[in-house]
């Protein structure tokens, strides 16, 4: 008795999520917006009245249950939530059943974004709304049309307000809405290039059949250009007459299954510059309004093509002017790789001032230079080209950094203008992989060193050339930074770390990551760069690069051969440089002697680290002989000898020479420009 009371119960009886909005005929529908595709779940196509063959998948596709005014008011909700950054939307819109009746109907969806805050999915639920919107279903058929007319015009209209480029006018036209804004199933843009009519748009599922016509000549032998040449629209209710009279389009018709058309001229400024085809299905008439809309909506296209047209006109040639101003190439540097990199930002249409150059030197030198003069204009473009010129006849000279960059602040100063400029300028001698730096209100330059770590140096900088001069501050501090073979130098503009959101500090730790996780080739690192940020932050600054690679050095299979910089500031440097010297020699076979050598240049490297200035360099070798034996090379900046002393029973050091002398076969100095090398040798046992 119990039993069959409970199974009475009807509240009892589990329901799924499925089941619950197919109860309360609430469907779903997932619009991706990159390729227009939308899906609709089974309550969307019952709530609809429509069936899965029905349905095309796209948002025009619903024109069997959906008016295009009420299509239109759709996707500009869309739209304007996409524009004004919103995360939600809501609209109410009608729908038609089988046999005619009205119904209202409510969407709410979500809109989702990538990481990089771009729109590319809207997912939500539909539901019926009969009793939601009393107001909105009194709206009289004639107003709703004109509400519709309107909402088209306004919506393509803001759309094309925002783009700049002829690319950002395709984007538009082209992208997840571009057809809904007029209500068309297929649509193809071209542009007049001399003879010829260049379709550089097709948008629709079947219009890529169009691509063998993508070039041809502006005649009357195709419909859109004969709209073009004769700078009158064209309408056609129905594409089978059509077809004959234009042999070469008929094939293309039948292929792509349509029903009418409106071919229409673009004019701008008493010119025809291109030509816009709207197709359709299911249409098979235009009246008087589709007729004016169509010509309305073609003259916003046109002016924003003629607008964007003449943007890419001034962007070309200021970017020619700028490619002029650099150098054209860089100098061949032994074991060295050098890539340099120029971006003109996105978003504006003036020069910028940002430059780089690379420069010969006397003894087989490089200069290398990064700058950025104050400004994006013409102006701050010339100023870059007469310093840019004065720094490399400085540099030519032979003069040290400092006096290159005090020669280069006076040169500035003395010209006919108020701008400044801002630059880090090094020398680099590839046969000793010293670098020597001064830094001008720039930013620093950073190293990515063999273990993939990235530092940046401490190099104390000067005032910006041109007011270093006015304030009687030339003094520019030189710094000495030590590149080993296989080591990076990076510098740049502040394009490449800067964004509106992010401090200075925080774009250069970004840069370091970046730089950390790059290729090792200088043109390969150079590209992930530019990718990885200047594209990132939105391209709204010109960006000068400049990496510099040290070639590894590895030696020979016989004899092996590896650099390590260990820094003076950097507490866990010593520990990492032992374990990479153990980890080196038992891939080399020679694991009986990892604990000596490990002990040798531990002494050594303390040494040098607290009786210099500065870091010390490493370098481990094979040596065949005879006999067969391990090198191991410290490096300083200190000319003074190393000693031998005899530490009493209490002193806690002074024994290192000691240890050295008593684990390696042979120790010695050597003198080495304006430091020394410690070595030792070690017998080479196999293990």
């Amino acid at each position: 008795m119990t039993s069959a009371r409970k199974s009475r119960k009807p509240g009892k009886t589990p329901i799924g999520l499925e089941q619950r909005m197919s109860l309360t005929g609430t469907g779903t529908f997932d619009w991706d917006l990159d390729s227009g595709a939308v899906s609709l779940d089974a309550s969307s196509h019952d709530l609809l009245d429509l069936t899965p063959d029905e349905f095309g998948g796209t948002v025009a596709s619903l024109r069997e249950r959906v008016s295009s005014e009420e299509i239109v008011r759709m996707t500009f909700a869309v739209t304007e939530a996409i524009a004004s950054g919103a995360d939600c939307y809501g609209v109410y819109f009608r729908a038609h059943r089988r046999g005619g009746a009205l119904h209202l109907v409510h969407a709410r969806g979500r809109i989702l974004r990538d990481e990089d805050g771009r729109p590319v999915r809207v997912v939500g639920v539909i539901r019926p709304a009969a009793g939601d919107g009393t107001e909105l279903a009194a709206v009289d058929p004639r107003e709703e049309h004109r509400q519709g007319i309107a909402l088209m015009v306004q919506g393509t209209t803001d759309a094309l307000s925002r783009a700049v480029t002829v690319d950002d006018v395709v984007a538009v036209l082209s992208g997840a809405s571009g057809l809904d804004r007029f209500a068309a199933d297929g649509l193809v843009l071209g542009l007049v290039e001399g003879d010829h009519l260049k379709l550089i748009a097709l948008v629709g599922q079947t219009m890529q059949a169009l691509d063998e016509l993508k070039l041809h000549k502006v005649d009357e032998s195709l419909p859109l250009a004969q709209a073009v040449t004769t700078r009158r629209p064209r309408f056609m209710g129905s594409l089978s007459s059509p077809a004959r009279e234009y042999t070469r389009l008929g094939p293309y018709i039948e292929e792509m299954r349509l029903d009418s058309a409106a071919f229409l001229p673009l004019v701008a400024q008493d010119r025809a510059i291109g030509g816009l085809a709207l197709f359709y299905r299911g249409r098979k008439e235009f009246t008087d309004a589709d007729r004016n809309l169509c010509i309305g909506l073609s003259g916003i296209v046109a002016q924003s093509l003629q607008r964007a047209m003449l943007f890419d006109e001034e962007r070309d040639i200021a970017k020619s002017l700028q490619a002029t101003m650099l150098p054209r190439g860089v100098p061949e540097v032994a074991d060295t790789e050098v890539a340099v990199r120029y971006h003109a930002a996105w978003g504006g249409r003036d020069v910028g001032g940002d430059f780089y150059d690379v420069i010969a030197l006397p003894r087989g030198r490089i200069g290398v230079v990064v700058g950025d003069v104050q400004g994006h204009d013409t102006h701050a473009a010339a100023i870059m080209g007469q310093l840019r010129i004065a720094l490399r006849a400085f540099a030519g000279e032979g003069h040290s950094p400092a006096t290159v960059l005090s020669r280069t602040s006076r040169f500035l100063a003395e010209l006919d203008t108020d701008r400044f400029a801002t630059c880090t300028y090094a020398q680099f001698d590839p046969a000793t992989g010293i670098v020597r730096a001064v830094r001008a209100g720039h930013l620093p330059p950073l190293v990515r060193h063999v273990d993939g770590q990235v530092g940046v140096p401490r190099v104390r900088g000067g005032l910006p050339l041109g007011l270093a001069s006015e304030f009687g501050m030339e003094d520019y501090p030189e710094v000495r930074l030590d590149l080993v073979p296989g080591e990076t130098l990076v510098l740049c503009t502040d394009g490449l770390v800067e964004d509106s959101g992010l401090d200075l500090d925080t774009g250069i730790e970004n840069l370091a990551e970046v730089l950390r996780t790059g290729p090792e080739p200088a043109e390969e690192l150079a590209d992930h760069l530019s990718r990885a940020l200047w594209e990132r932050w939105g391209s709204s600054d010109d960006v000068a690069l400049l990496v510099l690679r040290r070639l590894p050095d590895p030696g020979t299979l016989q004899e092996p051969r590896i650099h390590r910089y260990v820094h003076q500031a950097d507490p866990e440097g010593l520990a990492d440089t032992r374990a990479a010297l153990r980890d080196h020699l038992a891939s080399w076979g020679l694991r009986s002697v990892a604990d000596d050598v490990e002990l040798a240049a531990g002494e050594l490297l303390v040494n040098a680290l607290v009786h210099t200035e500065g870091g010390a360099i490493l370098t481990l070798e094979v040596l065949t002989g005879p006999p067969r034996r391990v090198r191991l090379w410290v490096k300083d900046r200190s000319s003074s000898r190393p000693r031998r002393r005899s530490p009493g029973e209490t002193a806690t050091s002074g024994r290192g020479l000691l240890l050295v002398e008593a684990v390696a076969s042979s120790w010695g100095v050597e003198p080495r420009g304006e430091g020394k090398a410690v070595w030792c040798d070690f017998s080479a046992g196999e293990d």
